[in-house]
Parts: structure tokens; sequence; C-alpha cells
């Protein structure tokens, strides 16, 4: 029986350690895949730089957008106020016959 147990401890402990040795990664395996997660990581902090600069841009052409309105508006406030007189002046006057 005492055998028997110290086959059995050994064969456990032989298929332990095969399963342990088996799960351990190499240096270079665990140094090519850091480099292939490197590599995604570079190319979407690219895109990240490529659209952070395309909203910037977007940003800069709605600002400018809305100064030319604002002005559009503020010219056009002014001419209401002419036109308005103008109107009042053609409607005082008695038609001609």
């Amino acid at each position: 029986m005492h055998g028997l147990r110290k086959t059995v401890a050994t064969s456990a402990l032989v298929v332990l350690g095969g399963l342990s040795l088996s799960a351990c990664a190499t240096t270079g395996y665990v140094d090519e895949r850091i480099a292939a997660v490197n590599a995604r990581i570079d190319a979407l902090d690219a895109k990240v730089q490529e659209n952070a600069a395309a909203a910037q841009a977007a940003n800069a052409a709605a600002q400018a957008a809305g100064t030319q309105a604002q002005n559009a508006n503020q010219r056009l406030d002014a001419l209401t106020g002419r036109v308005d007189a103008l109107e009042q002046r053609m409607m005082s006057k008695s038609p001609r016959h």
C-alpha cells in the first residue's frame, strides 16, 4: 500500500509539473504578443490624433460660421430700421395722379 501511495504521489507531481511547465510562456512569445499589442495601440493612437485634428478644424469652421451669421444678423437689423423708415415715408406721401 505504501508503494502505491508513493507511485500515485510521484505521478501526480510529474503531471502537475508538466502542466505548470506547459503553461509558461517564453520571453520571445511574450515579446511578440506585446509588440503586436503595441502596434495596435500605435495605430489607434494615430487615428485618435487624426480625429482630434479633424474635430478641431470642424470646431474652428463652426465658430467662423457663427461669427459670420452674427455679422449678417447685425447688418440685417441695421437694414430693417432703414426699410421701415422708407415704408413709413412712402405711406405718408399722397399718391400722384
